[in-house]
């Protein structure tokens, strides 16, 4: 029997406010939070202070790691906005996605593109250079950005704490990076993120920091010379 997404919510369905936790690291239990709407914060309780790993929002689920696998969670999720979630054990998950295949789906489509990311997290861990890291960071989150109209670029929305958490790349030494980008016109920095106006560009002067990974920190002079030259060998190209 197919179950509207309303009726698994009265089956399944609980609200939570803003600030609710929804579990701790370390903890046990086997429940699959799937966000029908708002948002989840999950972070790492730090000696410094309290880490974000990532802002999940609707359509997609946490703690799933629990429930298929038996293991403790692996960072504390906090409601970030009012929200409505399916709560789903190891007894109801396997009938919760019998009973609606467009969920299941989500699930299996979510989990693929967790492992992509995972790999993705991987590579930029194995750069030695933090402005490798924090452009190839941009790079990729620009592959899955918001296309703007006219040609005006992709938004990315992330902030330096995003970026911190992904690279590993402190998050001080992000937000310089972040600014020589931006001062040499690789990136325009709004409320939201970052709009990376040419996608190629960016990828252009990852190959160079790729090929100059000893070479230290990049100055915005040196982006500007890098674009120069690119102009140039377009025109000639022409």
């Amino acid at each position: 029997m197919h179950l509207t997404e309303q009726q698994l919510f009265e089956r399944y369905g609980k609200k939570f406010s803003a600030g609710s936790v929804l579990f701790e690291e370390n903890d046990t239990g086997d429940e699959t939070y799937i966000i029908l709407s708002g948002s989840i914060r999950i972070i790492k309780r730090m000696k410094q202070g309290d880490r974000t790993l990532a802002v999940i929002p609707a359509d997609e689920f946490v703690g799933e790691m629990a429930t298929l696998l038996n293991q403790p969670r692996s960072a504390t999720a906090i409601v970030e906005e009012d929200a409505k979630l399916l709560v789903v054990n190891s007894d109801t998950f396997e009938s919760m996605v019998k009973a609606n295949s467009g969920i299941a789906y989500r699930i299996i489509k979510k989990l693929a593109e967790r492992i992509k990311n995972s790999n993705k997290q991987l590579e930029i861990m194995m750069f030695k250079d933090a402005n490798r890291k924090v452009v190839y960071g941009l790079v990729y989150a620009a592959d899955s950005g918001e296309k703007l109209p006219n040609d005006e670029g992709t938004l990315v929305k992330l902030t330096a704490n995003d970026l911190s958490s992904t690279t590993g790349v402190e998050v001080i030494k992000v937000i310089d990076i972040l600014d020589k980008l931006a001062t040499s016109g690789l990136i325009v920095r709004v409320n939201n993120g970052y709009i990376v106006s040419d996608k190629k560009k960016l990828f252009k002067f990852l190959e160079y920091l790729a090929m100059k990974e000893q070479a230290g920190d990049f100055s915005a002079d040196a982006l500007k010379t890098i674009i120069t030259e690119q102009r140039l060998k377009a025109k000639n190209n022409d």
